[in-house]
């Protein structure tokens, strides 16, 4: 009875995201909202604060802030200077903007 339980599932899983897949971060809507909310420090993908901390694609990889996760985490939660923007912004915008500096540290700011 587990099992079929188990196959049931996976079956209701499988068919919910080949029919519903998750939404996408749209880094041009991320861009509005970054210029909104970070450039004041973060303009041009530097860091006003900490200057050995930028946003290129370099210190991203360096800080271990090259992904979507880790980036979400620091806007949402904030660290040392930078204030958390969990509930200033919704879960959408956050994804957005990390897509956004992705995007921007890809292509050299």
């Amino acid at each position: 009875m587990k099992k079929i339980f188990a196959i049931l599932l996976l079956g209701v899983a499988i068919f919910s995201f080949a029919f519903n897949p998750p939404a996408l971060a749209d880094a041009a809507a991320g861009g509005a909202v970054f210029n909104a909310n970070c450039a004041s420090c973060h303009a041009g993908g530097r860091n006003l604060v900490q200057a050995n901390k930028s946003l290129s694609k370099a210190d991203l990889e360096k800080y271990g802030m090259n992904s979507i996760e880790a980036i979400t985490n620091q806007v949402n939660n904030g660290k040392n200077a930078m204030p958390a923007f969990k509930g200033r912004l919704s879960d959408a915008q956050i994804q957005d903007v990390a897509a956004y500096v992705l995007s921007k540290s890809e292509a050299g700011w």
